[in-house]
């Protein structure tokens, strides 16, 4: 994580923001390098403006999910700030009943529910394997949507 361009962004951004909160997350989208710099593009871009996790890591990791206000940075795959986003709503809902509109707004692929369903399947399902639990279609899936509003 580059903490120089994470900070360098952070301060930018608070100078013009002074009712900003001091603190901050900086995390990247997917588990590789190269789906993380292809997604916070997407969210640069403007195109990727939602994004869905696995409610089980929360639990398990005693993690408190993402508030409407929150300011998140968004990390490429070296590490660098991407961007600025401010979370807009949060729902759990069941992985099979996450709407076509969210898959939309997710900006990945072709944007439809049949492609979010399948890489999202195959991504939660190897998250589950790493922890010993199975996928199942029922699964809480935390469905965030955000706007970018620093970059």
């Amino acid at each position: 994580m580059n903490k120089q361009s994470i900070n360098h962004l952070w301060e930018t951004f608070r100078k013009n923001n002074p009712n900003a909160p001091e603190k901050y997350s900086a995390w990247a989208f997917g588990d590789s390098k190269e789906m993380a710099d292809e997604l916070a593009l997407l969210v640069v871009d403007g195109v990727k403006t939602a994004t869905a996790s696995n409610f089980t890591l929360y639990e398990l990791e005693n993690e408190a999910l993402p508030q409407v206000g929150q300011l998140n940075i968004i990390l490429n795959g070296e590490g660098d700030a991407a961007a600025i986003v401010q979370t807009k709503s949060v729902e759990v809902i069941p992985f099979d009943e996450v709407t076509k509109e969210h898959a939309y707004l997710e900006g990945e692929g072709d944007r439809s529910l049949a492609y979010w369903r399948e890489v999202h399947e195959t991504f939660f399902r190897k998250e589950f394997e790493q922890i010993e639990k199975e996928f199942t279609y029922k699964m809480p899936v935390v469905c965030e949507r955000f706007e970018v509003v620093y970059k």
